[in-house]
């Protein structure tokens, strides 16, 4: 089951980076991206990709890969998933996720009147999906040396 969630959690993370390096090569981001329909077009799919990347591995890697090295119970909330993944390097600390995790929430509502917030919301989740790729490598290194 890993082998599957792995291949959908590098289908969206190829699609965000291939998204995020056109959002780079952008002189700034600002609000004017909201006047270009190309724009809108690759902020959406980075969006979607970086929110899809973020819930796969929330909510299904994170319980699969704890439950093949045998760490794993039923009953676990997912701050002890994060406590455990802290416990084992892969993530720094379990308040980064949830913090992620307001992020992503904060991505799926439109703003259509306050353009500055979702600006800023892009930035920011341009800023921790480098963050989101280190903690997948973590864990696929940790898989290879098992």
């Amino acid at each position: 089951m890993t082998d599957d969630i792995i291949d959908k959690i590098n289908l969206h993370k190829s699609r965000a980076t291939q998204a995020l390096l056109e959002i780079k090569s952008w002189q700034d981001i600002d609000s004017e991206i909201f006047e270009e329909f190309e724009k809108v077009k690759v902020v959406d799919t980075f969006i979607y990709r970086f929110i899809k990347l973020q819930e796969m591995m929330g909510e299904k890697l994170f319980k699969v890969f704890l439950d093949e090295i045998g760490e794993y119970k039923d009953n676990m909330s997912l701050l002890d998933l994060l406590d455990k993944l802290e416990r084992f390097d892969i993530i720094d600390q379990a308040s980064d996720w949830m913090e992620y995790r307001k992020l992503r929430n904060k991505l799926t509502h439109e703003y259509p009147n306050n353009e500055d917030d979702v600006v800023e919301g892009i930035k920011l989740a341009i800023e921790v999906f480098d963050k989101i790729e280190t903690i997948l490598s973590n864990i696929l290194h940790y898989q290879k040396k098992r």
